[in-house]
């Protein structure tokens, strides 16, 4: 199936997502996922469905989609470009409107009625415009959205005061001011919640920016002569040659030719410490140079780069729903029919049963229907959970679904690996030795050694391989890898090689301290020592997690004797040493079923064990980050972000609860506050709009605030 990735434009709540989302299914499309904040949608295209039709009912929404592509037809113009315009022209003739409610203020011609409707149809003009094609367009897809409330509220008092401006006494039924406050103020509201949305979207879009910089281009004439000039970075092709400056941005992810350079990457990683980067070493799109000069040559672009995949992840990650919202979402696809209800009943009981009259009853019952606010509830958990996604990406973390943050709250023990997660995984070999009668010397020993390891891609053999290379290398007729235990090779002979740890030797020697046991035809040649060193940061991280109960727990498939060593520098809380991959996913299946656990690792070996585990959390180097199956990944081997994640994780979620409070909060106060007539619908209009903006600033405080 065909995976489409578009822009749709216009979608400006919850509902208008659930009305897109809702379409596309009964298209019969499948994966569908719709984020009305970066307003991106994805599905995958089902038998018989066509792009062109999909499109075409969309737009027939109410909305404008970008597909990226060309030849695209422009959208419909419209009368203005965005809410803050829409605010101004509608309170240039409002504000007249409202002078003749000011004490002392009495000028004779505001109150002619004819005047009032003048002066009001421009503004109604242009908020049916907007609010009515989008209520008409989401009622007739069966899911109203807060457009249609306010639709209805500014209609019905534009309504009763044109009927009332025909009668024998219009100035009794002139209530155009309300329409056109309403209005007005419903657009100042948008306005306002678009600037504060778009603050939570300010890291994602950070990101974006960056891949859209300037590059010096590296070309040559006929006569070899080198010439370079300015282009865009997005029409850089793979193979180009590049120059990069002191303080310019790398273009596209590329690899240096020649000269050296210390890079930026904490736009990637969260690092603000430079890495001095020389020859033959991978720099990645959007990082910059600090201080040298370099040449290299483009090695991806466009949707390829690495910063495209981070860029990509983030947005799929907005779009997932964690469980939370999925109350939200329910009770946003009632609200307004529940809403409309209301008022109906509000203009009934206080016309019926009150002696306030219909006029009072029906601005009471409009009342409800401008400061009802289902956006708050549909805003609350994308708002927050966009900008915790954001500050993870900015610091080096990348949450593959939003259902993660959720989860991190539950987290009440987590697996380490040890190799490369709580340690360096620079190995070096510190000494070796042959047993006596193994009919080698050192030189054969070394070359058996480096013809083996250089088969495997564990840390300890490629430190053997790099460090022991040697010509002529032996040749092998069979190579088997054997999990937990090591290579295993056959030459041409039929003789039988093995370089692994303990397990091959067990039958052989008791002596168990050691990394590596190079056997030959089942006897024991000799054995190798590697050393590792504990990263700098990890005393720190796992300081965190015991001041706040989590237990901690090693999970290796090294010795016992060298787990040991490293949980007790650390202080870890229990120790599994020599495990198998398949072990180590039973193990964390096993704690998965005591506690929420989450287990971090390398991403590559330890990939069984991850999926099992509540959270899977990979270390990874910024260029692998789109080949990692992990729910969460740490780039460029961040363990020190490690308790940022998790408090990221906690506080969003927190976050998400207080937004639903007050969303919750609100509605049950605010709509009987207006039923009983306690204000009127043009201050229940702001109220609305202020509403939504109380949300985006409590989600923003995530930005800043310390969570770890």
């Amino acid at each position: 199936m065909e995976k489409v990735k578009w822009k749709v434009n216009g979608m400006s709540c919850t509902n208008c997502a659930l009305t897109v989302h809702k379409y596309l299914e009964q298209e019969g499309l499948s994966n569908v996922k719709v984020n009305f904040m970066g307003g991106d949608v994805s599905f995958e295209l089902g038998n018989g469905t066509t792009k062109p039709a999909i499109q075409k009912g969309i737009e027939k929404l109410g909305y404008h989609v970008d597909t990226g592509e060309a030849n695209q037809a422009p959208p419909r113009k419209k009368l203005f470009r965005n809410h803050l315009q829409r605010f101004a022209f509608c309170l240039v003739f409002t504000l007249p409107l409202l002078l003749h409610m000011l004490p002392g203020v009495h000028i004779h011609i505001l109150m002619n009625p004819w005047v009032q409707l003048a002066l009001t149809l421009p503004v109604y003009i242009v908020g049916m415009d907007f609010f009515g094609r989008s209520a008409f367009n989401s009622v007739r897809r069966g899911i109203p959205n807060m457009n249609v409330l306010v639709t209805i509220g500014a209609s019905a008092a534009f309504v009763y005061s044109l009927v009332g401006s025909l009668g024998p006494n219009p100035e009794q039924y002139l209530f155009y001011e309300t329409t056109a406050t309403i209005i007005t103020l419903v657009f100042l509201g948008n306005w306002l919640e678009d600037r504060t949305v778009a603050t939570t979207q300010a890291a994602l879009q950070q990101l974006t920016v960056s891949q859209k910089i300037m590059a010096n281009m590296i070309a040559f004439d006929d006569q070899f002569q080198e010439h370079v000039f300015p282009v865009e970075s997005i029409h850089l092709k793979v193979g180009d040659l590049v120059l990069i400056k002191t303080g310019e941005y790398v273009p596209a992810d590329c690899k240096i030719l020649s000269g050296e350079a210390s890079i930026n990457e904490s736009i990637i990683t969260g690092e603000s410490i430079p890495v001095d980067k020389k020859m033959n070493d991978l720099i990645i799109g959007g990082s910059m140079v600090e201080q040298g000069s370099i040449k290299a040559y483009v090695t991806a672009v466009g949707e390829d780069t690495v910063m495209s995949h981070i860029v990509q992840l983030v947005k799929e990650a907005q779009a997932e729903k964690p469980p939370v919202q999925q109350l939200a979402d329910k009770i946003s696809a009632i609200f307004v029919p529940l809403v409309l209800s209301i008022a109906v009943l509000t203009l009934a009981i206080n016309y019926f049963f009150t002696p306030v009259g219909f006029t009072a009853s029906l601005l009471r019952s409009i009342a409800v229907l401008v400061i009802a606010c289902p956006c708050a509830m549909g805003l609350a958990t994308p708002a927050a959970v966009a900008v915790g996604l954001g500050r993870a990406a900015r610091n080096g973390i990348l949450f593959k679904n939003a259902k993660s943050l959720e989860l991190f709250k539950d987290i009440r023990q987590i697996v380490f690996d040890k190799t490369g997660t709580l340690t360096t995984g620079a190995f070096h070999i510190t000494s070796f030795a042959l047993v006596p009668g193994a009919g080698i010397d050192e030189a054969t020993f070394k070359q058996i050694a480096f013809s083996i390891e250089k088969y495997s891609n564990h840390p300890i053999a490629k430190c053997i391989a790099a460090e022991w290379k040697t010509r002529p290398e032996l040749r092998w007729a069979k190579t088997l890898e054997i999990k937990g235990m090591g290579m295993q090779m056959t030459d041409k002979e039929g003789n039988t090689y093995i370089a692994g740890s303990y397990k091959a030797a067990v039958a052989l020697t008791d002596d168990a301290l050691h990394s590596v046991y190079l056997l030959k035809n089942n006897q024991l040649l000799g054995w190798i020592d590697v050393a590792d060193t504990i990263r700098p940061e990890a005393k720190t991280v796992l300081s965190w997690f015991k001041q706040r109960n989590i237990k901690t727990i090693l999970l290796s498939g090294d010795s016992m004797h060298k787990c040991r060593e490293v949980a007790a520098a650390l202080d870890i809380d229990e120790v599994l040493a020599e495990q198998t991959p398949e072990q180590k996913m039973e193990r964390v299946a096993l704690y998965n079923q005591q506690a929420p656990t989450a287990m971090i690792g390398d991403g590559i070996n330890d990939a069984p064990a991850l999926a099992k585990a509540t959270i899977g959390i990979s270390m990874s180097d910024a260029s692998q980050v789109a080949m990692q199956s992990a729910q969460v990944v740490l780039m460029n081997h961040g363990l020190r972000y490690l308790p940022l994640s998790l408090g990221l994780g906690k506080h969003t979620f927190i976050t998400i609860k207080q937004n639903l409070a007050w969303a919750f909060v609100y509605n049950i106060i605010a709509i009987p506050v207006a039923a009983f007539g306690l204000l009127s619908p043009s201050f229940g209009a702001l109220v609305m709009g202020l509403s939504d903006v109380v949300l985006a600033i409590n989600s923003v405080r995530l930005r800043w605030k310390r969570v770890a």
